[in-house]
């Protein structure tokens, strides 16, 4: 079978965030492995409107062509993974908006992700595997959460100098945890498609 298309997904455009130095690091991680060939997808490179459609693309074509520019880049892709910033329990609003911009693009595909913040992002991924599954996605059960004194040592904002990679013992094992059932499911989610 050919490799996983995966698309790493930043989830926050805020000028001053975070989430492209997780999203390089497991970057190079999925790149890593002879199974995947992955690349950033960046929401800040699309000009997305709060949701305005008549409805979902699953009922009605969108017709917002930035919307439909977002669908065809969504569509390359056989799975994703998420770096998670975690905004008051939640996804951030502008992940939220994106993912509602699409409905038949993401469905019976994979995802894994990598969530950040003062608990990991674990409630944000959480809420993000919820979305998941009305989306018609399978998620991986386990996920890189970057946490309490490991997120501070490396957040520039916080005077962290360290490097994800200086914490491999820490968040390593749970990274290739998330790429081995990423393509698992992955796989089994491409080879059930091309089926159909």
């Amino acid at each position: 079978m050919s490799k996983l298309k995966i698309g790493v997904i930043i989830s926050s455009t805020r000028p001053t965030r975070f989430g492209e130095i997780p999203a390089q690091w497991i970057l190079e991680k999925a790149n890593e492995r002879p199974e995947i060939d992955a690349e950033i997808v960046d929401l800040r490179d699309f000009n997305l409107p709060f949701f305005d459609e008549v409805a979902s693309n699953a009922w009605a074509p969108s017709q917002n062509p930035e919307a439909v520019r977002w669908q065809k880049k969504i569509g390359e892709f056989d799975g994703f993974i998420f770096v998670v910033a975690e905004y008051n329990r939640a996804i951030t609003g502008a992940l939220k908006n994106a993912i509602d911009q699409a409905y038949v693009e993401w469905n019976k595909k994979a995802f894994g992700a990598v969530g950040y913040g003062s608990v990991g992002g674990a409630r944000a991924v959480e809420n993000l595997r919820t979305i998941g599954v009305e989306l018609q996605m399978v998620s991986t059960r386990s996920a890189v959460h970057l946490a309490g004194g490991d997120f501070f040592s490396v957040h520039p904002g916080f005077g962290g100098t360290k490097t994800l990679n200086d914490l491999e013992a820490s968040i390593g094992p749970s990274a290739k945890d998330m790429l081995d059932q990423l393509i698992w499911w992955g796989n089994a989610a491409k080879a059930a498609r091309a089926a159909e």
